[in-house]
């Protein structure tokens, strides 16, 4: 009998031995693979955790707004959020003065965790105000209801 290198069945036509692969394991192994990577990809697209100040008296903002996020880890890496793109604060200034050269209204939110000092809170204001911002907003979160 003739050995075949192919995995899977092998057939003798007429003397000669015909090999025909078995690709059931392959789709098996690419249907799990296709599984994990659907379960796996919505958990990889996760914001910046902030914990907001609340107030009594919050309005909502409406979601084509300009955000600055700065998260509690601000004071140890130096890195804010604009969108979703992780900045340095260094470079802070240059990309928010090219994402406003197109807009009319250079009004910027910004969220700041709640857990940060007071002095970190200015040294971002002071690259917004560079970059140009002439409103800054503060977003807060609404009081929880009663």
């Amino acid at each position: 009998m003739a050995t075949s290198m192919f995995a899977g069945d092998s057939r003798s036509i007429g003397g000669r031995t015909i090999a025909e692969m078995n690709i059931t394991p392959l789709v098996d192994v690419m249907l799990v693979l296709l599984i994990i990577f659907m379960v796996t990809a919505p958990m990889l697209q996760r914001g910046v955790e902030l914990k907001l100040p609340q107030l009594r008296r919050a309005e909502e903002i409406s979601s084509e707004r300009m955000f600055v996020d700065v998260p509690l880890s601000f004071k140890d890496d130096q890195r804010v959020y604009l969108g979703k793109e992780s900045i340095g604060l260094p470079a802070l200034g240059e990309r928010l003065r090219q994402a406003l050269l197109t807009k009319a209204d250079k009004q910027v939110f910004f969220r700041i965790d709640r857990g940060l000092l007071v002095q970190k809170q200015f040294d971002v204001f002071e690259q917004l105000k560079a970059a140009g911002v002439t409103n800054i907003g503060l977003a807060t979160e609404p009081p929880p209801p009663r």
